[in-house]
């Protein structure tokens, strides 16, 4: 399966799944992505870090920097509570968008 573009909202979804697994710094949140995604998604530093930053400032995220895996120093994210509440609102209307272009995409 060849790489495909992120919809709108749906980087902010994938990054929130990531951090269920705990805490992780940006280039290993887009590794996983990748991962979770089995190649489909690629993340590019330039679409990853405004999104962190925007989510952090929702209060989706909390941050705090650390040493990363090659001793350099990373911003390592979380989810917050309300960041978990949004993992469910954002994975719920997902759930009724894909229902619903399901639906017309079977209509003749």
């Amino acid at each position: 399966m060849g790489q495909t573009n992120l919809l709108q909202g749906t980087l902010d979804l994938l990054i929130l799944k990531t951090l269920t697994l705990g805490e992780m710094h940006g280039l290993a949140i887009a590794r996983r992505i990748g991962q979770i995604t089995k190649g489909a998604f690629e993340v590019k530093p330039g679409s990853l870090f405004p999104a962190l930053h925007r989510m952090e400032e929702a209060g989706w995220l909390t941050s705090e920097w650390g040493e990363s895996e090659t001793n350099r120093r990373a911003k390592y994210y979380r989810l917050s509570k309300t960041g978990r509440k949004q993992l469910k609102a954002e994975a719920d209307e997902w759930d009724r968008v894909s229902v619903a272009i399901a639906m017309a995409l079977q209509t003749s």
